[in-house]
């Protein structure tokens, strides 16, 4: 039991190079660009795999005792899991088409099989968890799409596994930003248990841009003591981690830029303090929203 007030520290130290995880090219295998652990990552919950797939090209995913959310992110995919087979499933060919995706969220113990249809990206999320929900696919039509901000903070959310929706231990969001613009802003942090205040999440970023091959976002990851103090600039495919602290993401003029958080922590919920020095810029009411 965590203790109030306890602040988890990750297993490892905080260079930046570890907290900015550059794309590879697609694993021949199954298209892996990205994969992370929590060995790999220096903390305790979330892994992440991305992979572009070509038409018929698949991942397979052994039993574990990890609860496992498949996000058919471009293109489209039949998912196989716990007795289910679900087919044809896509919403749109780009993640900045419009449309939220596709969710399978599946219970640990069980085996995951992903074949792409078409050219497809294919998200892999997962975290511990001794019990789960049972396994179900969660459709973009449910899922409820914000627009958070004003002025040069607006931005479009889409929740895919809000607090708010069934789940054991993942939240997943998605998050797009015009040029010009910020996000994840007010700058806020989630590192230490002490509910209801706020909640110890592990988070992860997962970049797209609308124009990838030169565009790139800024991100800050630093804490209150500056113990922990880094400016990343992610590119198309990246990933940046948020062990702790504050962590606010700006967009240049010109570059419209998507991302994928991921979060897991001991507990389910998405509770936050926010930077004392810029609370004052805080233009939406995080009481109507359990999320990003």
């Amino acid at each position: 039991m965590l203790r109030t007030q306890e602040v988890l520290v990750p297993m490892t130290h905080d260079p930046v190079a570890s907290l900015l995880r550059r794309a590879a090219a697609p694993d021949p295998r199954d298209g892996a660009t990205q994969r992370l652990t929590p060995d790999t990552a220096g903390w305790r919950y979330v892994s992440f795999s991305a992979h572009r797939l070509e038409p018929g090209q698949g991942i397979e995913r052994a039993p574990d005792s990890e609860e496992v959310a498949i996000v058919i992110a471009e293109g489209a995919a039949t998912v196989g899991a716990a007795g289910h087979r679900f087919t044809s499933l896509g919403s749109r060919q780009s993640v900045f088409d419009g449309p939220p995706p596709p969710v399978v969220l599946v219970e640990p113990g069980q085996a995951v099989s992903t074949r792409a249809e078409s050219a497809a990206t294919i998200l892999v999320t997962s975290a511990p968890a001794h019990a789960g929900v049972p396994t179900r696919l969660i459709d973009p039509v449910t899922m409820r799409v914000e627009h958070r901000g004003q002025g040069n903070t607006a931005r479009t959310v889409h929740h895919l596994l809000p607090p708010s929706e069934s789940a054991a231990r993942l939240i997943l969001v998605e998050v797009f930003t015009p040029g010009g613009n910020w996000s994840s802003y007010p700058p806020h942090k989630h590192d230490t248990e002490d509910p209801p205040r706020e909640a110890y999440l592990e988070e992860l970023y997962w970049y797209r841009f609308a124009k990838p091959a030169q565009a790139f976002a800024f991100a800050r990851v630093y804490t209150p003591e500056r113990d922990l103090d880094h400016a990343l600039t992610p590119m198309d495919g990246d990933v940046v981690l948020v062990p702790r602290g504050y962590h606010p993401v700006g967009l240049p003029a010109g570059y419209d830029g998507y991302y994928l958080n991921v979060m897991a922590g001991p507990h389910r919920a998405w509770n936050f303090t926010l930077d004392p020095d810029h609370a004052w810029l805080m233009d939406w009411n995080p009481d109507l929203t359990t999320e990003r």
